[in-house]
Formats: structure tokens, sequence, C-alpha cells
């Protein structure tokens, strides 16, 4: 890794007054120059709270409209606007609009990892750390649909006792952890604790010991005291974990959980972002207005 680019990106910060954001999932030395690393909302409420005048989300696109929808007035940036999440891609706000006709008075609980136009067009919004509470304080005679993420509204309906409707979304990387896996790993680790991501399939978090959101398996780590700990989630977060625990050795459930579009992000590509302030992430205001009061809802619990 180059000192001078880790250097010029350092001064370049100071200079436009950025704050550079990282996701759990991105590559290790991209989270090692950010100011703060965590999962997606945290991260924007994060920037929210600075008085920076520029967001350098390094993330996937839907996390850095998240940070515009709550700071409008920032310039927000992301090194690589190829860099979109599968699943969010897998409804769009016309398919929503089409879904709700089917449920008179629906309301709509959105995973955050969707795009704002989404967002806008749903009631209120949750993280996979809180779906469950935000399910549990939905209207109980009036139908719930749940989008896009089927597995996690399916973990929040098994944890609350929530009857819901499911978009079939689901999270590409996620889906490469399975129960065989899970049982590899066992074998060879007998005495490792497990914990997974709660967007993974309903047989995989049966065959674990925890299903956690990244925020939360963090959490866990940082408390746990045995040797190995069998970590079924993008395999990104196990530099963190290593960083904050270090005693422990964490093992990826599978080495195929990985993004790639979370590791389209480079140091080159940071640097370059701030030297031409773009790619820009832009939001028309009546959506982002529709949008901030879904994530304002979730806030309020």
């Amino acid at each position: 890794m180059s000192k001078s680019l880790i250097e010029k990106i350092g001064t370049l910060k100071r200079k436009i007054n950025a704050i550079i954001l990282a996701h759990n999932y991105q590559r290790p030395e991209v989270q090692d120059i950010a100011d703060y690393t965590g999962d997606s909302l945290e991260l924007s409420r994060k920037a929210a709270e600075t008085g920076a005048d520029v967001i350098v989300f390094c993330g996937v696109h839907f996390m850095a409209e998240t940070a515009k929808i709550l700071s409008p007035e920032k310039t927000v940036l992301l090194p690589d606007e190829n860099a979109g999440c599968p699943m969010a891609d897998m409804i769009t706000a016309e398919q929503l609009a089409q879904e709700k006709k089917k449920y008179p008075g629906v309301q709509v609980v959105c995973y955050v990892n969707s795009s704002a136009a989404v967002k806008a067009d749903s009631d209120i919004c949750c993280t996979s750390a809180n779906a469950v509470k935000v399910v549990q304080a939905m209207d109980a005679d009036r139908p719930v649909l749940f989008i896009p993420d089927q597995y996690l509204g399916l973990f929040a309906m098994r944890s609350s006792g929530t009857k819901m409707h499911f978009w079939p979304g689901y999270c590409p990387t996620h889906m490469k952890i399975g129960v065989d896996d899970i049982a590899r790993q066992k074998k060879r680790y007998p005495d490792a604790k497990i914990v997974v991501h709660p967007e993974c399939r309903p047989d995989v978090i049966d065959a674990a010991d925890e299903a956690l959101s990244t925020g939360g398996i963090i959490r866990y780590a940082r408390a746990y005291k045995k040797k190995t700990l069998i970590v079924g989630t993008e395999t990104g977060i196990l530099h963190r974990l290593g960083k904050e625990n270090p005693a422990v050795e964490y093992v990826p459930v599978t080495e195929r959980s990985l993004c790639p579009n979370m590791k389209r992000i480079t140091l080159e590509k940071v640097l370059w972002a701030m030297e031409e302030l773009k790619p820009k992430i832009e939001i028309p205001e009546n959506i982002r207005q529709k949008a901030l009061l879904a994530v304002e809802r979730m806030l309020a619990l």
C-alpha cells in the first residue's frame, strides 16, 4: 500500500473538510483510512452529526443515498458509481406500487437496503438490527408487506410473531452461505460458536448459535472469550473483528461470502473522488423528504 497515497488522502480530506465512512464489508485498507467504520445507517447518522462539508461513503449506492437523505446540505460522494446492491435493485418504486395494490390498507416495512425512491413509497424503514422491533410496532389490524429481503422479513416474522407478506428479494452474498458450510466448520472447530447475519436463509440461521446484524456481530465478538468464532456474513467484517479483539481467531463460515460490489472501492478511487468531487449522490427533494419520513419513523422507535 502506498504511504504517499494515504498521505494525499489525509491532506485532501483536511483541505475539503471531508469525512470518510467505510462499511464493515469494505477492503481492509479502506477501513483503515476511514474516520468511522460501521453499518450503513450508523455511518449515515454519524455523518449527519459532524461538521464535515463532504461525506466520502465507502459502501454501496443505497448507503450513500441514505447519507444524502439525512444530510441534504452536504456533498455525498460514492467513490465507485457502479458499487450497487443487487438486493436493493430487486425492487423498484413501480413494482412496489403494484404490490401494494394487492393488500388494501397495507403497511410497508422497508429494509434500509433499498433505493431512496422505494423508501419514499414505504411507511417505515428498518435495519437488520431493529427489524423485529419495527414489525412489532406495526398496526396489528392491517396487513404488513416487508421489502425487499424475504429472509430478513422471515427472521423478523419468526422472532416477533407478526404475520407478513414478503417481496422475493435476497442478498446474493448471504445466499452463498449454506448449512453444509456450517456443518463442516462445526466439525473443524467443535468448541467455537457460530454467528450469522439474519439475511441468511432460515435453515442457516437455525444451524447457527446466533443471528445478528453486523453491529451485533461486532459487539458479540468484543465480549467473546473462546478461542475461535465462526462468522457467517460478508468476509470483510473479519478485518474489524481482528482489530477489536485480536485474542480470538475469526473463521468465515465460507470464503465464498464475498460481495464484489463492496470490494469495488479502492484507495485510488477514494482519492480520485475527493479530487474531482464526484461521483455525487443526488436525490430529487420530493423523494428525499418522503424517504426521510420513513427513516425518521424508524428512529422514533
